[in-house]
């Protein structure tokens, strides 16, 4: 098992990234989904625990198996890369389990996420987490503006070192250590349990994975930052409306819509969707 800890900061507030996070989710699904793969959403809806944590429950799968490595394909039956993904977001903490039905309890991602306002990454144990989980854990910091992405992945729309917010004057995110000097600020502290128990190939698979989701978060915070003018200003009723529109979306890109274009295995695909993005 690998435990990583990601660590995102987020040019804006706490408040501002549950919208955010909320309506980028939703739209990188679409980008995920079309020629018989895809996100399919099988529930959305609020929950409540007995020790009476409340938040919103979704249900999903993911079929993406054209996009995991090659290797992983030729040994798995047909099917059986679909992801069945849980989540429970009672923000500012959220968990999302992703789990696959053929590998049973030798295959899960787990994410842990708690978002801190006016933090700039320096909380050392955010999620409280064990002492001997802190020594198994790798802390990596996530730069938005400066981390090097796939070339097959950059857009200059999708740059926050290109961007401009009209609507709350920020960025482009230019200068060096925008981190250390941004306002308002937030960071996404993203723990990540990842266990894939299949011999002979466990820790290839753990890496690809680790890389993956890497790859997934800075994407998907880039796209945060730079539609910021999509989102900024919607509310909870504003999102949950997009969400079932998308929903639907979904159902007939899915069937219907032009075949998922499918990198290599050495570039950043996504195994998981969005979600992560919880």
């Amino acid at each position: 098992m690998l435990i990583k800890e990601y660590r995102v900061v987020n040019n804006c507030t706490q408040s501002e990234y549950q919208i955010g996070q909320l309506y980028a989710t939703a739209m990188a699904s679409k980008e995920q989904t079309g020629g018989g793969e895809g996100v399919e959403v099988i529930k959305n809806e609020p929950y409540e625990k007995e020790n009476g944590e409340k938040g919103q429950y979704t249900y999903k799968i993911f079929r993406l198996a054209s996009r995991v490595p090659g290797f992983v394909r030729a040994l798995a039956p047909a099917g059986a890369l679909d992801l069945y993904e849980e989540a429970w977001n009672a923000y500012p903490y959220c968990k999302t389990v992703l789990k696959n039905g053929y590998m049973k309890d030798n295959f899960s991602i787990v994410y842990e996420t708690l978002h801190v306002d006016k933090s700039r990454g320096e909380l050392t144990n955010a999620l409280k987490i064990s002492d001997a989980d802190l020594k198994k854990r790798e802390v990596i910091l996530i730069d938005v503006a400066n981390d090097k992405v796939d070339p097959k992945e950059y857009k200059p729309q999708e740059d926050p070192r290109l961007v401009h917010s009209t609507k709350t004057g920020r960025g482009p995110l230019t200068e060096k250590d925008w981190i250390k000097t941004c306002e308002p600020v937030m960071t996404c502290y993203k723990l990540v349990y990842i266990e894939f128990k299949w011999f002979g190939i466990q820790g290839k698979v753990e890496s690809f994975l680790s890389k993956t989701i890497h790859n997934l978060f800075l994407k998907f915070h880039r796209q945060l930052f730079c539609w910021m003018d999509q989102w900024y200003g919607m509310s909870i009723e504003d999102i949950r409306d997009l969400e079932e529109q998308i929903k639907k979306d979904l159902d007939v890109q899915r069937k219907e819509g032009p075949a998922v274009v499918v990198p290599s295995p050495s570039d950043s695909a996504s195994i998981a969707s969005s979600s992560r993005h919880q």
